[in-house]
């Protein structure tokens, strides 16, 4: 009897992820940094990034890696899911620092992945997924409404993580609490804002503000929280995930010594170093608690580089945040979703590789559960597609296409070396936008080949209709079965409408 139970006892270990063969997992999620903004990705990049090079020295980078929206909160929703974010609710767009939570409960996630898997869960940084405050009247957007006597409701808690210690939204977004799994840490005693036209790059909206919480200190503050809690988990001797969105290199843009005017170029490229060396304190923290053999570290950003940068001061020393591709944040061009991603993982990755295996952060989701050894399910990471393969060097996984989505709700289509993007323009911040390609009478839609034209400057369109044809069925098919990887059709949380207006599918040619 007794020698049956120690057998069940130790499958169900083994299932629920006391086996010691399940890795800790970080994932870091920068904030607004650009594919040329580190070494790894651009050998040519003018900020020096130390640590993150040692990083893809020992482990790999993904060079073909994109964020699955050109901005913040969409792009954090399909890191946690598994799922495009435009299959959600929001079609547009982000969220505020007051909206109210954009993932429902019920909704599968990489935390509840990792629960399952006997994992503690840990959130750390910037949401900017939405939770609700207490209002008297949970429909106003505004900060003012909030009661901020009383407990947060619906944060990360009810996505999967078993804490969480952050802010609502990015770092200048109101309100500045810190808020710790539903308690407020301190109650906002005042009001406080920069304006831009005070300061171009530290700026940030008024709104109310703790008295714990110092704008500058932000970045610094979780990165010593991240490092308590690997320390503190360690000793555990059970996995554990760390989610950590960093607030950086997002405005406010704010460089603390010994990194401010370390770049000797501006702020941006300050802080994109200050990052960095953030990043090579928690590696010595992860090494010195005795774990880092079986620990899998991921690095990548949610979009790409931001015109808050100041691209013309970077251009003038020879930096290029989106290293010769087109656009940037919010663009539906590459420079607005194409983003560095290293990961490093000494058990289970060998070093030094770099691959152009098509990669999403919506990959996530199915890395895990491969690693985990857990089933599929239909309404789980419908979008996603292990990245397993690619760490044992393997040249590609099984994602063939890649659908990117930019700030205004325009689409693309990526597979092979082509690329669709359903915009006249860049779908986004960066010339032309949306009105003024229709007044100069540009085409309804962008054809590239992005293996013969990187900076997506020749529309081919006009002269492949038959392949302007096969990508518009191929994106409409994996918007009609609410899933790109294979499986059971399943339905998206809203009417999904993909074309342009106006525009009228080709006969082909």
């Amino acid at each position: 009897m007794i020698k049956h139970l120690l057998i069940l006892s130790s499958l169900v270990s083994f299932l629920y992820g006391n086996n010691p063969a399940h890795p800790n997992i970080i994932f870091v999620l920068a904030d607004d940094l650009g594919i040329g903004d580190v070494s790894p990705t651009n050998p040519k990049s003018k900020i020096k990034t130390p640590h993150l090079q040692t990083m893809a020295d020992e482990g790999i980078t993904f060079m073909d890696a994109h964020s699955s929206s050109a901005v913040c909160t969409p792009t954090r929703y399909g890191v946690l899911t598994g799922r495009y974010n435009w299959r959600s609710r929001l079609a547009r767009g982000v969220l505020s620092g007051t909206s109210n939570h954009l993932i429902p409960s019920e909704r599968a996630t990489v935390g509840h992945l990792l629960q399952k898997a006997g994992y503690h869960t840990q959130m750390i940084g910037k949401w900017h997924l939405g939770w609700d405050w207490a209002k008297a009247d949970p429909s106003q957007k505004k900060w003012k409404d909030i009661d901020f006597t009383k407990p947060v409701k619906n944060g990360p808690d009810i996505n999967g993580f078993s804490n969480y210690y952050g802010h609502c939204g990015s770092l200048d977004m109101p309100p500045y609490v810190w808020v710790d799994t539903g308690e407020i840490t301190a109650q906002p005693n005042r009001e406080e804002g920069v304006d831009r036209t005070e300061d171009p790059y530290g700026w940030y909206r008024e709104g109310p503000i703790g008295p714990d919480f110092r704008i500058d200190e932000v970045l610094p503050h979780l990165f010593e929280k991240s490092v308590a809690y690997v320390k503190e988990r360690a000793k555990k001797k059970k996995p554990f995930f760390l989610y950590l969105p960093l607030p950086a290199p997002h405005t406010p843009i704010v460089p603390v010594p010994p990194y401010k005017d370390a770049s000797k170029m501006n702020p941006y490229a300050d802080f994109m170093m200050q990052v960095d060396g953030h990043m090579g304190a928690l590696f010595a923290a992860i090494k010195e608690a005795g774990i880092d053999e079986n620990t899998l570290v991921f690095f990548t950003s949610d979009n790409g580089c931001s015109n808050q940068a100041n691209f013309e001061k970077l251009a003038e020393f020879g930096h290029d945040p989106s290293a010769g591709y087109r656009g940037h944040k919010a663009d539906i061009y590459e420079g607005g979703h194409r983003v560095p991603m290293i990961v490093r993982w000494p058990k289970g990755i060998k070093a030094g590789q770099k691959t152009n295996a098509l990669a999403c952060l919506t990959d996530l989701y199915d890395t895990i559960r491969d690693i985990t050894g857990q089933k599929k399910m239909d309404q789980a990471g419908e979008d996603s597609f292990s990245l397993v393969p690619a760490f044992k060097g393997k040249s590609k996984t099984t994602r063939s296409t890649l659908i990117s989505h930019s700030i205004s709700g325009h689409f693309s289509i990526r597979q092979g070396d082509w690329k669709l993007c359903l915009s006249a323009g860049s779908g986004g911040w960066s010339a032309p936008k949306e009105n003024e390609a229709k007044k100069q009478g540009l085409a309804f839609i962008q054809l590239f080949n992005l293996k013969q034209d990187k900076a997506e400057r020749k529309n081919l369109q006009a002269k492949n209709k038959a392949k302007v044809q096969e990508l518009i069925e191929v994106i409409e098919k994996e918007v009609r079965n609410g899933r790109s990887s294979s499986g059971k059709k399943v339905p998206n949380d809203r009417e999904v409408s993909f074309l342009p207006k106006g525009f009228t599918i080709p006969k082909s040619n």
